[in-house]
């Protein structure tokens, strides 16, 4: 169930399609052509099954095994070992899927081994398959036409990721947005930093091939190829760091943006605080004002027996016109003070 297609190719055409591991490898035996096998997600025992039929190393058959691995590009003899890391974007979820695709090519073989949907490794077989001329290269044309295809899946990548980066832009100056932006910038800017630890090992890796070209008589067009590859690949890589940067401005755009409107409502606080402050001023003052009189009326009204004003003529004048200027006097105390 491991395997997705498995087939051996003699000048670029399609011999045999075996329908399992042991059909594959007598034919290949059999014959000069070059086996393509491709499997997915495989059980232990059919890696140790094509380890041992093409005499792959133990280190980088353990790397295939455990999986997890980082990108990278080993050569053992005459085999090459390469981890690549795909990737691609969900549209639904607005979030990059990153997989893990293992390729061993030697003389006459290549193996891949995908641990995710991506890439479309069944495409790159058809466009092979349709272009016999190409295929007749040998295995390198197969990891060109990988390569290619792992670095076309990631312009999606891209375009998903500066969709995002648009919308984080609109967000900043949006009032109405009640998300948590700030969650939202740091999980896209993890994803941007995954997306070029995927990304940034390819170069290297691309240029450990170029190097290794006329040692190993790649043929020129394949060179070229691969140069066109690392072309686009370098946009990709100039496109992710562009994404970093306008992530980490974002985030500081943000800050000063939550800070100015925490000022902002510091700030009218503080104007609500000094405008009740000078309301209970006037309260105050109005009360005190009132209270004189009330403490004037309050001394005279308690009708006691001995009270030298009690029978006074002008008591009564004498009490209203104390009234009068104790309010007066408060009133104009209050008013220098500007509480009134």
């Amino acid at each position: 169930m491991s395997i997705v297609d498995n087939g051996l190719y003699v000048a670029g055409r399609r011999t045999e399609t075996p329908t399992n591991l042991l059909e594959t490898y007598e034919a290949r035996h059999a014959g000069d052509g070059m086996a393509w096998i491709g499997l997915y997600r495989p059980e232990p025992a059919a890696i140790r099954s094509v380890a041992a039929e093409f005499d792959l190393h133990h280190l980088a058959v353990e790397d295939a095994l455990s999986g997890h691995q980082r990108s990278k590009l080993e050569r053992y003899g005459d085999t090459l070992f390469l981890v690549l890391r795909p990737a691609r974007y969900l549209d639904a979820d607005e979030m990059v899927e990153f997989g893990e695709l293992h390729i061993f090519m030697g003389k006459d073989f290549v193996v891949t081994i995908r641990h995710a949907e991506s890439p479309n490794l069944a495409r790159v077989r058809r466009r092979l398959e349709a272009n016999p001329e190409l295929l007749a290269k040998g295995p390198e044309a197969v990891l060109y036409a990988i390569l290619d295809e792992v670095v076309d899946e990631y312009e999606p990548v891209i375009a998903g990721l500066q969709n995002d980066i648009d919308e984080i832009e609109d967000q900043l100056f949006d009032s109405a947005y009640k998300g948590d932006l700030s969650r939202r910038i740091y999980e896209l800017s993890r994803e941007v930093i995954n997306f070029q630890r995927a990304v940034h090992p390819l170069g290297d890796m691309l240029q450990g091939l170029q190097r290794g070209s006329l040692k190993y008589r790649v043929d020129i067009e394949l060179q070229r190829a691969l140069r066109d590859v690392q072309d686009h690949l370098l946009r990709v890589t100039d496109r992710a760091n562009s994404f970093r940067a306008l992530l980490e401005t974002a985030i500081n755009v943000h800050a000063t943006l939550v800070t100015q409107r925490q000022n902002d409502e510091l700030r009218h606080m503080t104007e609500t605080s000094i405008a009740q402050n000078e309301e209970t001023k006037k309260i105050s003052s109005w009360a005190a004002i009132l209270f004189a009189p009330t403490l004037v009326g309050t001394v005279y009204g308690m009708n006691f027996d001995v009270m030298p004003e009690l029978h006074w003529e002008l008591g009564y004048p004498f009490a209203i016109g104390l009234m009068i200027v104790l309010g007066v006097g408060l009133y104009t105390v209050f008013k220098r003070r500007r509480w009134l």
